[in-house]
């Protein structure tokens, strides 16, 4: 089992902050840390956060909102061993042809160490000030995930669909594997799994128990087995918000899951503490 923190863009109060609990966790056996994505925070949020019941975002809105990849070129450059995972970013609100240079840069000068997580997106607000329709996005996210995958191989990209015509180009550098930057996929609603199963080398579920998680890994199976992809080839990243100690970690590791990622806020106030405690309680008694 290895263990990410999330998120290193929020809530800390700057560069040195970021840098110093990413090292922390670097030194201490900590596999990765991750970020989320907002560009805005609405002053009034009238979308529904969909992974909570009270439908509000998990998240300090008041608190600096680095932006993800910036933040993780900082990490990269202040590291040497530490993943760098995006956790997620909206995909279908981006550029495609910016993102996939920006993540390939990244990739490449972190000497292939991210790990790229994406996802639909939930704010409404959020695409509208993006000047991109809310509706569709998951048509937009198949296109743009296999367009960029295009895009990493070095040669010359070909692809033209609904959203996009690209012709004639090249974009270096690759991923600093050629183009095998992993690709997570986030969400478990709607086709969030078929999605995960046809284009994902990993998937990211936001559900914050081992018992609501195996119901939807038994779904994964199946989903796998309906479109022709090995369930095994799927490394699953999951969410374990500090609750129920080292059994239910045994049972995270028991539905096979292949890494956990921890709420900073979850650690306590102090977060280089609550790394010192993560590694010392947790992560040296499994």
């Amino acid at each position: 089992m290895q263990f990410g923190i999330i998120p290193i863009n929020i809530g800390l109060s700057g560069l040195e902050e970021i840098v110093t609990v990413a090292r922390l966790a670097e030194s201490v056996g900590v596999e990765s840390v991750w970020t989320a994505e907002h560009v805005i925070i609405p002053t009034r949020i009238q979308s529904d956060y969909p992974y909570t019941d009270s439908g509000e975002m998990p998240v300090d809105t008041t608190a600096d909102f680095f932006d993800p990849l910036v933040t993780l070129g900082a990490v990269a450059a202040s590291t040497s061993t530490l993943k760098l995972g995006t956790g997620i970013n909206i995909l279908p609100q981006a550029n495609p042809l910016l993102l996939a240079k920006q993540a390939a840069s990244l990739d490449a000068l972190a000497g292939g160490r991210l790990l790229l997580g994406l996802g639909l997106g939930w704010m409404r607000e959020e695409y509208r000030a993006m000047g991109v329709p809310f509706e569709r996005r998951g048509a937009r996210f198949d296109d743009y995930l296999q367009a960029m995958r295009k895009v990493w191989s070095g040669e010359a990209v070909d692809h033209h669909s609904e959203f996009i015509d690209w012709r004639g180009f090249k974009s270096l550098p690759t991923p600093a594997h050629k183009s095998s930057l992993p690709v997570l996929t986030g969400g478990h609603a709607g086709k969030a799994l078929e999605r995960a199963a046809r284009y994902a080398d990993g998937w990211y579920p936001a559900v914050y128990s081992a018992a609501e998680l195996a119901p939807l890994l038994e779904r994964m199976r199946t989903v796998c087995a309906e479109v022709g992809r090995n369930y095994e080839e799927l490394e699953i990243t999951a969410i374990w918000a500090n609750t129920g100690g080292l059994d239910e970690i045994k049972r995270y590791e028991e539905l096979g899951v292949h890494r956990l990622t921890v709420p900073l806020p979850s650690l306590g106030e102090n977060p280089l503490r609550g790394v010192e405690w993560l590694a010392g309680e947790i992560i040296a008694k499994l």
